[in-house]
């Protein structure tokens, strides 16, 4: 199958929108997330507002919650991009950890526990969470085995399924093996599409590449050390649509299936979709009432219940009365 399924073809019109990558840096910073390398000991929170206070930015909200002693990718959003976190709940997470067994245990059975601790879990969310505390699944995708020391320092990558609570994992399998367990250390490596790379930044590295911007003009470094938010789409479903249907979508429209041009195959009802311009723009969010086939082969009808819009108002031409 074909990434994407085609209801018409259209050519692009460079007359309006442009591609993210093509913004003005004040676009840029206002449409931009920066991957931020959490330090061990301030909460997400204070490293959210200590960025928005670099940055000089009205609004800043960031992609996933760290405990404080825990390092790694903290993806945080500045403005409009703010709304685009939402999507980040929908994509998996990776970190690598660190568990503490609190009796050696053999190897054997430390292997076959993590492999059993694999796929569908239940978790109840610890006592102090963001969360209410009752029993949810979570999905674990993979765990892999890097070290184990002395049978009870046990080092281990993991992606798993956002809202995973790796501290409630490490005790789970410590009741499992009947000896308990903590965990130790906790860096993430990765939330959605934002990874442990050379996107990875640090307040300071944020703070020199905004005083080059604003003393000496020099917007290079800045605008390499912010992705734009369409980086967040990664994991969800896209639809796009002609340059026609943008503006309505802007006004409040939902989105009906003559404005599609292509989508993403398996698509299924009530899936949460990006709905893109044809120049790779984001311009909204929202829930597919429709399957793929269904909105291929349907006549027009409202596919698409908007939640969220990234593109102001008359930034398209207008084509609707």
């Amino acid at each position: 199958m074909t990434e994407y399924e085609y209801k018409c073809d259209v050519e692009v019109n460079y007359d309006y929108g442009c591609h993210p990558r093509n913004r003005t840096i004040e676009e840029h910073i206002n449409k931009g997330i920066i991957n931020i390398d959490k330090p061990s000991g301030p909460t997400s929170h204070e490293v959210d507002v200590w960025l928005k206070d670099i940055m000089h930015v009205d609004k800043t909200g960031h992609g996933g919650t760290l405990d404080p002693k825990v390092t790694g990718v903290l993806p945080v959003a500045l403005n409009t991009a703010t709304k685009s976190l939402s999507l980040l709940l929908l994509s998996p997470k990776e970190y690598v950890c660190l568990m503490r067994l609190h009796k050696p245990v053999d190897e054997e059975d430390i292997i076959s526990i993590l492999d059993e601790f694999t796929g569908k879990i239940y978790q109840i969310p610890p006592v102090k969470s963001a969360v209410k505390r009752e029993l949810r699944v979570r999905t674990i995708y993979e765990v892999k085995l890097l070290e184990i020391r002395d049978n009870q320092d046990v080092l281990f990558r993991i992606t798993c399924q956002s809202g995973t609570y790796i501290r409630k994992y490490c005790h789970d399998i410590g009741e499992a093996l009947g000896c308990g367990a903590h965990m130790a250390e906790l860096r993430r490596t990765m939330a959605g599409s934002f990874l442990e790379d050379d996107t990875l930044t640090t307040l300071q590295d944020v703070t020199d590449a905004y005083y080059f911007y604003k003393e000496d003009g020099d917007e290079t470094l800045l605008r390499k050390l912010i992705q734009p938010m369409e980086h967040t789409t990664k994991y969800v479903k896209k639809i796009y649509v002609k340059d026609t249907a943008v503006d309505s979508i802007c006004h409040g429209a939902n989105l009906a299936s003559s404005g599609v041009v292509k989508l993403d195959n398996q698509i299924h009802e009530n899936n949460t979709v990006a709905v893109m311009t044809l120049k790779e723009e984001l311009l909204a969010i929202g829930t597919c009432m429709y399957s793929t086939n269904d909105i291929i082969n349907s006549d027009t009808k409202i596919i698409v219940d908007i939640q969220k819009v990234f593109i102001l108002p008359n930034t398209y031409p207008k084509m609707w009365k």
